[in-house]
């Protein structure tokens, strides 16, 4: 596991090594065993290393026998022992035991397809000697991130955008259809960041850069959710139970200390459960709770916990946690509208004071349909069979109803369609609630910035069941741009690797292929999933309902953290950049402290500023910023916060 960064010459001119540095030393938290820098005319790549497999070798960047390839990767190749022996056989020769350096070898013999063998997660960055060109690339999923800036006739790439800064020698500028796609989906969009210029590298594609043919971006990798009627009920348990402990098996390779992230639902429990089973050893578990009784899980995770004879740690939060946002800020490298981020990264905290690898059981909800809105929605398509005009009618009346008045949303829904009115249910600021947000002039720069909206599937889903169409969708965009997102940064903030057992792509590659009607039985979500632990989990673990990795945060807003809240978003720095309408904050603080639930937007709100003062108002000096060695900013439940002249302050 690494921080990888990298700078591309169009014209060949040379890379100083004192030009990667500070690219590099953005990222120490992701990497805090080894810095690896190398450069040549027209090309330098860096890394920092966080030392999972074969610790006293494997440093990066790793070069092939002739060092006419060289790879910087973040990530872990699960499947290299297998790949090594195949490539051992063609008389290619290995210099150390790293993961990493089968892609330089597998390079040679496929070029750019050598990542369809590739089994695991990884941001790489690859340079061929001989056709003078760099090659960028994504795992499928997007489990770890990879960013990249073209200007002034170089590239720059970075697993974070903190990292791309620094080498581009300028102060960041907001990219504004970034911030409003943020403002409506909690997260920045697909390709791009919040920085203009800054781009993300989407999951399953990769970049080539010469000199000679430009930048060329194209997809490697695309989950096809077609279902097979094929198999049985019971052929279907079988091969899912297979693919788990298969997939499970691989992700304890290590050299390290690992353990796992147990919530108490039914992925993070099958997880364990898998790990329990494959005879490793004890299982280290993990877990966060709140002494809010309806946020708190912790008596599932015991559970589990106690079925499987874990060794196990949980902590339980308090409001005093969001102490910690000043980190937050650093770590997360973007605003960030989901608050889970919180126990996120305090779970990750405790993790990391026993374990350097944990496991967690992302990915489920999407493959095996265990949202609750995918219910929802089944019961919503019947508005389809209602008149159009009628459908038509409510949604103007819906429009036209008070923000926050009851049977609005409603209302609205039933002019919607597919999947419009499923995107529409998971959009935080609405169109008119965004133009009271945003200042006037604000606004239109928003509005000009975002364009046309379109959907993000595509045309080529409308002959696909409905079910596997929002699959997709979260498959593509909620799942990488804030689950994955979440996970990666937080662990990363402790210098701890969070692998995903549930989204190895032969896993996923077989979920897709599951009927719809095997996922969603009535009211049950995960139907199939859930038969293949039967007998393998408790029942209690298998047939609970639902409920999300929520943050009391409504309840702490409305307590003692509410002078806290207005402090950040109506103070004279935040009303100074002018972004908002200081008149439609107040009403959302009010109408949060009567009992509306309006924690995500508020959230959302405090994150953007956190960003806005951490990297915008300091600009460039806080590349230089490393909580991991120390924070020595105040947190704002304190008081005012102390100016730093290194440091980003609240």
């Amino acid at each position: 596991m690494c921080g990888i960064a990298g700078i591309l010459r169009f014209d060949g001119a040379p890379v100083a090594i004192e030009e990667l540095r500070p690219m590099t030393d953005a990222l120490v938290h992701r990497g805090p065993d080894d810095e690896g820098l190398w450069s040549a005319p027209g090309i330098g790549l860096g890394m920092r290393r966080l030392s999972i497999i074969d610790l006293a070798t494997g440093r990066q960047p790793i070069a092939n026998e002739d060092g006419t390839v060289r790879v910087v990767a973040n990530g872990e190749i699960y499947n290299f022992r297998e790949l090594r022996r195949e490539l051992e056989g063609k008389g290619h020769v290995f210099s150390c035991g790293s993961d990493i350096e089968v892609i330089v070898h597998l390079y040679e013999e496929h070029g750019a397809r050598c990542l369809d063998r590739l089994r695991g997660m990884f941001a790489l960055a690859l340079w061929d000697e001989r056709s003078r060109s760099l090659l960028l690339a994504r795992d499928r999923i997007g489990i770890k991130p990879l960013f990249y800036a073209e200007r002034g006739g170089s590239l720059y790439f970075g697993s974070e955008v903190k990292a791309i800064l620094p080498a581009m020698g300028e102060s960041p500028e907001l990219d504004w259809s970034a911030v409003d796609h943020l403002f409506r989906h909690l997260t920045t969009p697909p390709a791009q960041s919040i920085v203009a210029g800054v781009r993300k590298l989407e999951p399953g594609h990769l970049l080539l850069a010469s000199a000679d043919q430009g930048v060329a971006i194209r997809r490697w990798w695309q989950a096809r959710f077609e279902p097979d009627y094929g198999p049985t009920e019971a052929q279907w348990i079988e091969a899912l139970r297979g693919a788990l402990d298969e997939s499970v098996r691989l992700h304890l390779v290590s050299d390290v200390p690992l353990g796992a992230f147990l919530s108490g639902g039914v992925d993070s429990s099958a997880v364990v459960a898998s790990m329990a089973r494959s005879g490793g050893g004890e299982v280290r578990t993990f877990s966060i709770g709140f002494r809010e009784r309806e946020f708190d899980e912790l008596e599932f995770a015991r559970l589990v916990a106690s079925s499987f004879a874990t060794h196990h740690r949980e902590q339980v939060l308090e409001p005093d946690v969001l102490g910690v946002l000043d980190d937050l800020a650093w770590f997360l490298d973007e605003p960030f509208g989901d608050a889970s981020a919180i126990p996120t990264y305090m779970v990750s905290k405790l993790a990391a004071g026993e374990v350097t690898v944990v496991l967690s059981g992302d990915g489920g909800d999407e493959l095996f349909a265990g949202y609750d809105r995918y219910l929802v929605e089944r019961h919503q398509r019947w508005n389809r069979f209602r008149p159009k005009p009628l459908r038509s009618l409510a949604g103007t009346v819906g429009a036209a109803m008070p923000e926050g008045a009851r049977g609005r949303e409603y209302l609205r829904h039933l002019a919607l369609v597919g999947t419009e009115r499923y995107e529409d249910a998971g959009t935080l600021f609405k169109l008119d609630q965004r133009r009271r947000l945003y200042r006037g002039d604000v606004f239109e720069t928003v509005r000009g910035a975002a364009g046309a909206s379109t959907s993000p599937m595509g045309a080529d889903d409308s002959d696909r069941h409905w079910l596997s169409t929002l699959q997709r969708l979260d498959l593509e965009n909620y799942l990488p741009l804030d689950i994955l997102t979440k996970v990666d940064r937080m662990s990363m903030a402790h210098s701890i690797e969070a692998r995903v057992p549930l989204l190895d792509h032969v896993l996923v590659e077989l979920a897709a292929k599951v009927p719809p009607e095997l996922l969603l039985r009535g009211a049950t979500t995960k139907y199939i999933f859930k038969r293949a632990l039967e007998g393998i989990l408790p029942e209690t673990i298998l047939h609970r309902p639902k409920r999300g990795f929520a943050v009391p945060l409504g309840q702490w807003f409305r307590g003692q953290l509410g002078a806290l809240v207005r402090e950040l978003l109506l103070s004279d720095t935040s009303r100074r950049r002018g972004y908002f309408d200081p008149a439609y904050i107040e009403t959302l603080l009010r109408l949060h402290r009567a009992g509306r639930p309006l924690d995500l937007e508020l959230w959302t709100l405090i994150s953007f500023e956190l960003w806005c003062r951490t990297f915008l108002d300091q600009g460039l000096r806080n590349a230089r910023y490393s909580p991991s060695a120390g924070s020595s900013i105040e947190s704002p439940i304190g008081g005012a916060p102390a100016p730093d002249p290194e440091s980003p302050s609240l």
